[in-house]
Parts: structure tokens; C-alpha cells; sequence
């Protein structure tokens, strides 16, 4: 689907299109959108980082795209739903998170919250909830699971908004500043945001690559 595609009344939003959520919803979407992806477990395929990058480009005055943004408004509303939607995700962790997380069959989810469980083992708790907020998926399981583990509120507020603040204003002002220096960038939407999200993927595929490799040491050690 191109971020091109103005979403109209008869069309269905497009949940993983930046530009349909943009046209559809507006700076109110990126709240939404964020709070679920970083708060609930079942957003973590909401299109986070795509969105904050769309949404900085289609700030910039006079860009042609499905939507007409105020970069105050973007910011406002991405900062807001990524810091509530992180909060609220550590206290759901804290009633049961462990237990939903069990009862889901998603794969990703899964390699998500393993991912999340090193970040905290390696790097402590500061960093890792830090680190969490650019790996798509990880993002979405360490707050409840930071919650689940008991890692302390106080802790887990301070560098969830820290965090939050830098990704979702970097993201926005990246895409802000791309779009102010390069004219009519509003042609080149689809390959740039397809871009951001293949740079969002690498740290998560790294891992896995690394974890698959981990695996496959003791099975040469024991020939």
C-alpha cells in the first residue's frame, strides 16, 4: 500500500499503512497508535517508526500528501501516547503480564519479550528501557514485562520517558528536517518510509542472528 493513498469513508484504515492512519486519524492517530504498540500486546505490529517519520515529512508546510499536519500537534500527541502508552504497559505487567504473555501463540511476540528479557539482564534497567523504545517489538514487551519483573516504577518512569522523549522527537524531527531540505519530497514517501523501516528491523535481526549462532556453538563443541 503506498503512504500516498488518501484514505476515504467507504476504504477501511489501513492499520499498517502510515499514510492511511495519518489521513484517517490525524495527529490523534499517532496517540493511539503509539499508546497501543508500546502499551498493549497486541499493537506490536503497529507501524510506530514509520508513523513518527511519515508524520515529521507531512508536517513540513506545503508538502502534497493524504494529510495536512502541525509539527507542535505531532509532537504533542507522539510524545503523550508513547510515555502513557509505556506507563500503562509496565502496570498491566504488574497485574499479570506474565500471564498474557503465556496465553499468546505469536511467535514474535515471543522472540520480543526474550529480547527484552536480555536487553534488562545485559544492560540494566536504565539502558534497556531506553534501547527498548527503537527495536520494533521489543518496545511493545518490555514495559510489561519490566512490570512483571518488578523493576521499580520509579526507575522504570524516569527512563521510559527519557526514552520515549528521544525516539518519538527523533524520529518526528528527522523526517521534519528531511522534508525541509529536500524539495518535494512528498514523491519519494513510499521509498523512504519502506527505508525507516528496514533500518528499524536491523537491531531485532542482529539478535536473532546472534541468538541463532549462540545456539549452534554447543552443537560444534559437543562433535
Amino acid at each position: 500500500m503506498s503512504v500516498l493513498s488518501s484514505a476515504t469513508t467507504s476504504q477501511a484504515v489501513n492499520l499498517l499503512d502510515a499514510g492511511s492512519l495519518l489521513a484517517t486519524f490525524g495527529a490523534l492517530g499517532i496517540a493511539v497508535v503509539l499508546f497501543a504498540e508500546t502499551g498493549l500486546l497486541v499493537g506490536f505490529f503497529l507501524p510506530g517508526d514509520s508513523l513518527l517519520f511519515t508524520a515529521g515529512l507531512l508536517s513540513v508546510p506545503g508538502t502534497q500528501g493524504p494529510v495536512e499536519l502541525s509539527l507542535p500537534q505531532v509532537l504533542i500527541a507522539a510524545v503523550s501516547g508513547a510515555l502513557l502508552g509505556a506507563q500503562a504497559g509496565y502496570w498491566i505487567g504488574r497485574r499479570g503480564g506474565r500471564a498474557m504473555l503465556a496465553r499468546s501463540r505469536s511467535r514474535r511476540l515471543h522472540q520480543g519479550a526474550d529480547r527484552a528479557a536480555q536487553l534488562l539482564a545485559r544492560y540494566g534497567h536504565a539502558r534497556a528501557i531506553v534501547l527498548a523504545r527503537f527495536v520494533p517489538v521489543v518496545r511493545t514487551v518490555l514495559n510489561p514485562l519490566a512490570g512483571a519483573l518488578d523493576v521499580p516504577a520509579r526507575v522504570f518512569t524516569l527512563w521510559q520517558v527519557v526514552g520515549g522523549a528521544v525516539w518519538t522527537a527523533g524520529l518526528v524531527l528527522a523526517g521534519y528536517a528531511l522534508g525541509s531540505s529536500v524539495p518535494n519530497v512528498d514523491r519519494y514517501l513510499l521509498p523512504i518510509v519502506a527505508l525507516v523501516v528496514a533500518v528499524s528491523l536491523i537491531p531485532l535481526a542482529a539478535e536473532l542472528l546472534r541468538a541463532r549462532g549462540r545456539r549452534r556453538i554447543p552443537e560444534g563443541d559437543n562433535n
